[in-house]
C-alpha cells in the first residue's frame, strides 16, 4: 500500500540540498550553506552521498583564486525527487481518505 520512501532524500538536508537544485538547477556551495544553514562540514558530507547516488555533479574550480564547488541536479535526481513527491502524497492521501470514510 505505502511505497518506500527513497532514504537518500529522507534526510533533512538532503532533501534541502535536492529541493533547491530542482528550482535553480546549480548553485555554489556557499549559497546551499546560506540556504540550508548547515554547516559546512555537514553539508559536504550530504553532498558526497548525493554525488554517489548519482543525484548531484559536482564540479570544482578555482574562481579568482579560490576554490569554488557548485553542485548540479541531474537528470536521476529530478527523477528521484519527482518519485519521493509521489510517495509522500500517497501517504497524505491515503490519510485524507480514512477521515472522509
Amino acid at each position: 500500500m505505502f511505497k518506500d520512501l527513497d532514504p537518500i532524500l529522507h534526510s533533512q538536508l538532503r532533501l534541502a540540498v535536492v529541493s533547491l537544485l530542482i528550482g535553480v538547477k546549480e548553485a555554489d556551495f556557499t549559497f546551499i550553506k546560506e540556504k540550508t544553514n548547515s554547516t559546512a562540514g555537514n553539508l559536504s558530507v550530504q553532498i558526497q552521498k548525493l554525488k554517489e547516488t548519482g543525484y548531484v555533479e559536482v564540479l570544482k574550480q578555482f574562481k579568482d583564486n579560490y576554490p569554488q564547488t557548485t553542485c548540479k541536479i541531474t537528470d536521476k535526481g529530478i527523477a528521484a525527487f519527482e518519485d519521493y513527491v509521489k510517495a509522500l502524497q500517497q501517504y497524505l492521501n491515503v490519510n485524507n481518505n480514512a477521515k472522509t470514510e
